[in-house]
């Protein structure tokens, strides 16, 4: 029988800390990273959704029958004109405004008007701005876009995290494993096994843990993704609703532990290499 080439590896210790720890990073990584996609998934269609959208209040009452003609001057560019009754604002303003009649004297007039393009929208906007105050929906929920972009920022910075914290562990490991097994690399060394060889044994036990830690951590995180969409989508509140990933997000999410697992073997080689040239 032909001896196989002396070698060394992670003792059991290491591999199942090893597959843990990555397989929690890793878990942190697909989660974060969903989180991302998904809420900038509700952005986009929150913003596609109410683009074509707007308010007219029209405060004094004697421009009411100027911006009614504009109206119907420009009823081929609009799909749908809605006509906001006082009894409607009565009822929506009820829990919070208490009058009777006396508050009719201060409702403004009120339509909510759909456009055929962004180009019509601007056009009869300025027409009406001089009448009315003309409000599209996408500059008042402006506010719900902003936080839906911060929400993606802190998650973006929690991935950066994570793959920082692969890095650290990976790089900790390899040096671990590297002083551990000090004879191994000697008698390596001994038998001319160049530092690329050595390397190379450490990226495949590296691969081989980062692979199944990368498959648990994507099995694990992809039902607290469909989770957090279904209750969010269970709130019916704004731009919580509108969160969903695709099929390309979900192919793009499934990536992320094979970019992972990549990065680890890239990081093993690198953090060998160093360490056998400084010994």
């Amino acid at each position: 029988m032909t001896k196989k080439p002396i070698v060394f590896s992670l003792v059991q210790e290491q591999s199942i800390f090893m597959t843990a720890i990555m397989s929690l990073l890793t878990f942190l990584a697909v989660l974060a990273f969903g989180i991302a996609l998904s809420i900038g998934t509700g952005v986009m269609r929150w913003n596609t959704q109410w683009d074509l959208f707007a308010t007219v209040q029209v405060m004094n009452s004697d421009e009411v029958s100027a911006v009614k003609k504009i109206i119907d001057t420009n009823e081929e560019k609009i799909i749908v004109v809605n006509e906001i009754t006082t009894d409607q604002m009565k009822d929506l303003l009820g829990p919070w405004i208490s009058g009777g009649g006396a508050l009719e004297n201060y409702l403004p007039k009120m339509y909510e008007l759909q456009f055929k393009t962004k180009e019509d929208l601007k056009n009869v906007q300025k027409q009406i701005s001089d009448h009315a105050r003309f409000l599209t929906h996408s500059e008042a929920l402006k506010s719900s876009t902003s936080a839906g972009w911060k929400m993606i920022l802190i998650s973006t910075f929690v991935l950066l995290l994570t793959l920082g914290a692969i890095g650290i562990c990976i790089s900790y490991i390899a040096r671990n494993t590297a002083l551990l097994h000090k004879r191994e690399l000697e008698i390596l060394n001994q038998i001319g096994a160049t530092d690329a060889y050595v390397a190379h044994q450490m990226q495949i036990i590296i691969a081989k843990i980062c692979t199944l830690a990368g498959l648990i951590g994507f099995l694990v995180a992809a039902p607290f993704l469909l989770l957090i969409i279904s209750a969010a989508h269970s709130a019916r509140v704004g731009l919580m609703a509108m969160l969903s990933i695709s099929g390309w997000g979900w192919l793009v999410l499934m990536l992320l532990p094979v970019v992972i697992v990549i990065f680890a073997i890239w990081m093993t080689k690198r953090t060998t290499i160093n360490i056998l040239k400084n010994n």
